[in-house]
C-alpha cells in the first residue's frame, strides 16, 4: 500500500491526475451551460451582458455592479459579434471552454488546483475577462498588440504600456498604441453612437459600494500612481512578475474575482517554465523566429556568394595580369 501511495505522489502521476480532473470538471460545467441547466445561463452572469450586445450596445442604464450591465467599449462588442450570434446556451458553453483553455495554457496541470480557488472559479462562472487579460499580459511581452484587449475593455490597464516606455522599447509601445487606435477607429466607424454613450458612461465616474462585492475599496486615484511606480521599477529591474500585479490593482474596480489576473505570474517565473505559456514565452526568447532564421540563412548565402565572386574576380585579375606581363617579356 505504501509503495502504491508513493507512486501516486510522484510529480508525473500528480500532473496526469490533475489534468484528468480538470478536463472532467470543465466538461461537466460546459455541458450544464450547453444544455441550459438553471441557473448557469441566467442573466445575472456577465456572460449574458456580452451576449446581449447582439441586439444593441446601450450604456444608458449601465452601472458598475449591476447584473447584466455591459460596461466594456463598443470595440469589444464588435469583436465578439460572431460569438454573440450563437444561441445563448451555445455562447455560454463556448465562452466557458475558452476560459478553461486559457487557464490551462497559463497554468498547465496546475489549472485543476488554481481553478478550485474562489476568485478563479468565480471568474470562470460569471465569464469575466480576468483570464483573457492575464493571457494578454503574457502574450504582450512578445506581441505588444495583445494590449488592445485590456485597454479596450477596462481602459486603466493601459498603464501597463509604461513597461515599454521605461525600457525604451519604443517599437513595442508604438505597436500597442497603433493597433489600439486602428481598432478604435474601425469600431467608431461601425457605431459612433455607442462610442459616445460609452464615453458618457465613463465620465459619470460611478463606483459601486463595498456592499456590492468590491474586493479592494481603495480609490483609483490612490492606486494608479503606486501601480505606475511598480511597473517602472519592474521594467528597470527586469522583473516581469510585477506587471500582472500592477494590472490587477489598476482596474477601475477590484472585484473578488480580479486576483485571477495574478495567474499570469506563473509562466513568468522559472517555476512555471513547464506550462504551455512558459514554454511558448521562453521558446520565443531562446531561439529566433522562423522568419529571422530564414533571413540569417539568406544573409549567409549572400555573403558566401559575394566572397566566391570576389575570389574569382581577384584570381581572374591576377591571371590576366600574369598573361599580360608574359606577353610583354616575349615581345621584348
Amino acid at each position: 500500500m505504501s509503495a502504491r501511495l508513493a507512486r501516486l505522489a510522484e510529480p508525473a502521476v500528480v500532473a496526469r491526475l490533475a489534468l484528468s480532473g480538470f478536463v472532467l470538471v470543465v466538461g461537466i460545467f460546459v455541458a450544464l451551460r450547453l444544455f441550459d441547466v438553471y441557473p448557469w445561463n441566467d442573466r445575472f452572469f456577465d456572460l449574458w451582458a456580452y451576449w446581449s450586445t447582439r441586439y444593441e450596445v446601450d450604456y444608458t442604464w449601465a452601472r458598475p455592479g449591476n447584473s447584466g450591465a455591459f460596461l466594456y467599449s463598443p470595440a469589444f462588442a464588435h469583436l465578439i459579434t460572431p460569438l454573440a450570434a450563437l444561441p445563448l446556451p451555445v455562447f455560454m458553453a463556448v465562452w466557458t471552454a475558452l476560459l478553461a483553455a486559457v487557464l490551462y495554457w497559463l497554468a498547465g496541470w496546475r489549472a485543476f488546483f488554481l481553478g478550485a480557488l474562489a476568485p478563479v472559479a468565480m471568474s470562470i462562472a460569471i465569464g469575466q475577462l480576468d483570464l483573457l487579460m492575464a493571457a494578454a499580459i503574457v502574450v504582450g511581452f512578445r506581441w505588444p498588440a495583445a494590449w488592445v484587449l485590456p485597454i479596450l475593455s477596462k481602459v486603466t490597464p493601459g498603464i501597463g504600456l509604461l513597461w515599454f516606455a521605461a525600457r525604451g522599447e519604443w517599437r513595442s509601445l508604438l505597436t500597442a498604441l497603433g493597433v489600439t487606435l486602428c481598432v478604435v477607429l474601425l469600431s467608431f466607424a461601425i457605431d459612433p453612437r455607442a462610442w459616445l454613450g460609452w464615453v458618457d458612461m465613463l465620465l459619470r465616474f460611478e463606483v459601486p459600494t463595498a456592499a456590492a462585492g468590491v474586493y479592494l475599496p481603495v480609490p483609483l486615484w490612490i492606486r494608479l500612481p503606486l501601480v505606475a511606480l511598480l511597473i517602472i521599477w519592474g521594467a528597470r529591474t527586469d522583473r516581469r512578475w510585477t506587471l500582472p500585479v500592477a494590472i490587477t490593482f489598476s482596474l477601475p474596480t477590484v472585484w473578488l474575482n480580479t486576483p485571477t489576473i495574478l495567474i499570469a505570474i506563473l509562466p513568468l517565473l522559472e517555476r512555471g517554465a513547464d506550462t504551455p505559456a512558459g514554454r511558448w514565452l521562453r521558446g520565443a526568447q531562446g531561439r529566433p523566429t522562423v522568419a529571422v532564421q530564414r533571413a540569417r540563412r539568406r544573409v549567409r548565402r549572400t555573403g558566401l556568394v559575394l566572397r566566391r565572386g570576389l575570389v574569382a574576380f581577384v584570381a581572374a585579375r591576377q591571371a590576366s595580369g600574369g598573361r599580360a606581363r608574359k606577353g610583354e617579356v616575349m615581345r621584348g
